[in-house]
C-alpha cells in the first residue's frame, strides 16, 4: 500500500507494521456492545477508535469487512458463569420478552453511533442467531479434548490446555497466579478447576433463554460468541480483533485459547486495545453514579454535567487523546475540545470561501504528508488534529488578504481538510444543527413542565393528551419519582 501502517499489537506489545493476510482485502473483528442498557462514553470511545481505523483502512485503499457483534444472550450478571443472564435480567423486571429489550436498546444504540457519526459494520450479527455455530466449535474444542461436559453444562479445560499451550500472552497474567486468586463462585461444583470457563450453560428451570443441545437446554457462554461469528463471517485466520482494554482478560484471552483448542492454531493475527475513560479521575461506573449515557450528554441530563454537549463534541473530545491512553472526563476538559473543535470547524467554513490568486505567495507545506504520517503511526489522531490546526494559520492569512494562494494548491488544501477532517476523523459540522437541537430540548421540556403541573393539578385528561402526543411524534417519555426522562425512538 502507498501509505504503510504500523499498530500496537497488545499480543506482541509491540509496534507493528500491518499487512493483511489478503490484500487489498482486510477482516477486522470488533466485540460490540451487551443491548440490556443506554450506551455510555465508553461505548462511545471504543465505537469511534474503531471506525477511525475502518475509516482509515478503507482511505488508503484496502477493503474493509468490518464485523461489530451484538452480545444478546450469555453475559450473565457477574461474568464468572453464575447468576443471571444481563437481558433477561432486564426483560424480567421490566416485565418484556427478552428480544423486545435487545432491539429496543440496540435501536437506542444506533441512533447514538449515527449522532455520533460512527459507520454501520459491514456485518452485524447477534449472538442469539448463531447457535448453531456454537454448537459445532464446542464439539470442535471437546473432540480436541479441550472440553468436558458436566451436569448438562460445557467447560473449558484450563489446566489441560495451559500444559500444551501458553496461556495469559494477551493480558500478561500467569496462570498459576489467577488460579491462587481464584475464590469460590457458584457452580464451583461443576468444574474441574476454579478458571474453567463455562462454553455451554445448562438453564436454569426459570431461564427464559435457552436453545436445545447435544448436552441440554441452555445458553452459550459470553466467550465463546465472539470466537464462533468471527471465524464464521472472517474465517479461520483474519487480520485484526479489537475491543476495549478491559475485555482483555478474560474474554479475548479465553477467546484466543477457544480457537488454538478448535483450530490448532490461533485465528487472530493483530489484537488493538483501547484505553478507558475515568471521570474527575476515578474509573467510571454505576456504583459511583458517574456513568453518564451518551442521551445524557447530548441532552445534559446528568448531575456531572454543567450543560448539553453536541455529539460531534463528543467525537472530537475522543479523537484529541490517542486511543490507548486513558481519557479523564470533566467539564473543563470537554468544553475546551469542543472549543478547539469549533475553531477547526470555522477554519474549514473559512476554506471553502478563499479566493484563489495566479500565484501562490505562501507555501502549504507537508500538511497531507504530515497527517499521514501521524495516522501511520498506530493512529496517531491527536497528532494529525495537531497539524491540522497548524494549517489553520495559512487559512488565515489567506482570508484576511495578507497571503495569496493559487487555484492549484487550495484544491490541494482543500482536500486535505476533506480527507482528514471528514473522511477520516469523522467529523461533520454541526453547528447549523446545534440550534435546532436546542429548540426541540426546549419545546420538549417545556410540554414536559406543562405535564407536570396537569398532574399535579389532578387534570389528567391533559396530562395524557400530552404524553399520547410526543408518543405519536416518537418521543418516548418516563415518569420518575424526581421528575421525568425522555427519548427519542
Amino acid at each position: 500500500m502507498e501509505h504503510p501502517l504500523y499498530i500496537y499489537n497488545s499480543l506482541s506489545r509491540k509496534r507493528e507494521q500491518f499487512v493483511p493476510m489478503h490484500p487489498p482485502h482486510a477482516g477486522l473483528y470488533v466485540c460490540g456492545p451487551t443491548v440490556y442498557g443506554d450506551a455510555h462514553l465508553g461505548h462511545a470511545r471504543a465505537a469511534i477508535t474503531f471506525d477511525l481505523l475502518y475509516r482509515y483502512l478503507s482511505h488508503i485503499g484496502y477493503k474493509v469487512r468490518y464485523v461489530r457483534n451484538i452480545t444478546d444472550v450469555g453475559h450473565l450478571v457477574n461474568d464468572a458463569d453464575a447468576g443471571e443472564d444481563k437481558i433477561a435480567q432486564k426483560a424480567r423486571l421490566e416485565q418484556l420478552e427478552p428480544m423486545e429489550v435487545v432491539q429496543h436498546f440496540a435501536n437506542r444504540y444506533h441512533r447514538n453511533m449515527e449522532q455520533l457519526n460512527v459507520l454501520s459494520p459491514s456485518i452485524e450479527p447477534h449472538a442469539s442467531g448463531h447457535i448453531i455455530e456454537q454448537i459445532r466449535l464446542i464439539r470442535k474444542i471437546m473432540d480436541a479434548g479441550y472440553a468436558y461436559e458436566s451436569n448438562g453444562s460445557v467447560y473449558f479445560d484450563l489446566d489441560k490446555y495451559a500444559r500444551c499451550h501458553p496461556y495469559g500472552t494477551l493480558s500478561g497474567r500467569v496462570k498459576d497466579d489467577l488460579y491462587a486468586q481464584s475464590r469460590e463462585l457458584e457452580g464451583q461444583d461443576e468444574k474441574h478447576f476454579p478458571l474453567d470457563f463455562a462454553l455451554w450453560k445448562k438453564a436454569l428451570p426459570e431461564h427464559i433463554m435457552r436453545w436445545p443441545s447435544p448436552w441440554s437446554d441452555g445458553f452459550p457462554g459470553w466467550h465463546l460468541e465472539c470466537t464462533a461469528m468471527s471465524i464464521k463471517y472472517l474465517g479461520e485466520t483474519f487480520d485484526i480483533h479489537g475491543g476495549g482494554m478491559d475485555l482483555q482478560f478474560p474474554h479475548h484471552e479465553c477467546e484466543i485459547a477457544q480457537s488454538v483448542a478448535a483450530l490448532g492454531h490461533p485465528s487472530v493475527r493483530y489484537w488493538m486495545h483501547n484505553n478507558m475513560i475515568t471521570v474527575n479521575g476515578k474509573k467510571m461506573g454505576k456504583s459511583l453514579n458517574n456513568s453518564i449515557t451518551l442521551s445524557e450528554f447530548f441532552e445534559g441530563a446528568h448531575p456531572l454535567l454543567e450543560r448539553a454537549y453536541s455529539p460531534m463534541a463528543i467525537r472530537f473530545f475522543i479523537l484529541q487523546a490517542h486511543y490507548r491512553s486513558t481519557i479523564d472526563f470533566s467539564n473543563e476538559a470537554l468544553q475546551a475540545s469542543e472549543k478547539g473543535m469549533q475553531r477547526l470547524m470555522e477554519g474549514m467554513r473559512t476554506l471553502d470561501k478563499l479566493p484563489t490568486s495566479k500565484n501562490s505567495s505562501i507555501g502549504i507545506g507537508d500538511i497531507g504528508q504530515k497527517c499521514y504520517a501521524a495516522m501511520n503511526d498506530d493512529l496517531n489522531s491527536p497528532m494529525a488534529i495537531a497539524h491540522l490546526f497548524d494549517g489553520l494559520r495559512i487559512i488565515h492569512l489567506v482570508n484576511d488578504g495578507r497571503e495569496t494562494l493559487s487555484a492549484a494548491d487550495l484544491q490541494q488544501l482543500k482536500e486535505v481538510y476533506r480527507h482528514f477532517v471528514r473522511d477520516i476523523l469523522g467529523m461533520n459540522d454541526d453547528s447549523s444543527s446545534d440550534r435546532q437541537t436546542d429548540l426541540l430540548n426546549g419545546l420538549v421540556n417545556y410540554l414536559l413542565e406543562m405535564r407536570q403541573q396537569a398532574k399535579a393539578d389532578k387534570n389528567f385528561a391533559v396530562s395524557d393528551s400530552i404524553r399520547n402526543t410526543m408518543g405519536r411524534l416518537g418521543i418516548e417519555v418516563k415518569d420518575k419519582k424526581d421528575g421525568f426522562e425522555w427519548n427519542i425512538k
